[in-house]
């Protein structure tokens, strides 16, 4: 039986080697650091500092599991108005980032720059991350996810937002409510969706 529950500052590792193994052939990640050696050494930091300074405050970060397995799914959320990081979480996060991305940061600052530029100004919940490992996948650790936040959304009569940077999930949100509203490419770099899910009534 699969469980969701809030994960906090204290699962921050545990968020992002969950997610590291979900990115780890993702398009936009494998463009941003194409050794996959590297890609598969330095992501788990990323995500970690992410997690750890941007999304656990929050208190809207789930990780799901089984009495099999442990963090086989993971999400970070950003609530409304708060889906960017303050000045502060950027500067702890850096250090993660770095070593995640070495002398392929700028072209991580060149994506994220773009994410913020088209980011919806609305009121939302943003989906920032979502993954589940590769054994994982398949499982239902993604619905548990998402239906757990998402519920709580409709609750709210809010509405939430995520990037795609997968073509073949863009069918699994849209099943979702989500709606892919463009496209965004970073020049020499992978698309990605943006994918709006409106209020419910």
């Amino acid at each position: 039986m699969i469980t969701v529950r809030q994960a906090g500052r204290a699962d921050a590792r545990e968020l992002g080697t969950t997610l590291a193994a979900a990115f780890q052939d993702d398009p936009v990640m494998s463009w941003i650091v194409p050794d996959p050696r590297r890609r598969a050494a330095g992501l788990p930091h990323f995500f970690t500092a992410m997690a750890r300074h941007v999304y656990t405050p929050f208190g809207a970060c789930e990780l799901a599991t089984d009495p099999e397995s442990a963090g086989a799914g993971a999400t970070l959320w950003g609530p409304p108005g708060q889906w960017h990081g303050t000045p502060a979480a950027d500067l702890r996060t850096l250090p993660g980032i770095l070593r995640a991305f070495g002398r392929r940061t700028m072209a991580g600052k060149q994506l994220g720059d773009l994410l913020a530029e088209h980011h919806p100004r609305e009121p939302h919940w943003y989906l920032s991350m979502i993954g589940t490992t590769p054994e994982a996948r398949g499982a239902g650790f993604g619905q548990a996810l998402l239906r757990s936040r998402l519920d709580r959304v409709d609750a709210e009569g809010a509405a939430a937002y995520l990037e795609s940077s997968n073509p073949d999930n863009i069918g699994y949100y849209e099943r979702f409510g989500f709606a892919v509203t463009g496209e965004l490419r970073v020049p020499g770099g992978p698309p990605l969706w943006p994918m709006w899910r409106p209020a419910t009534a």
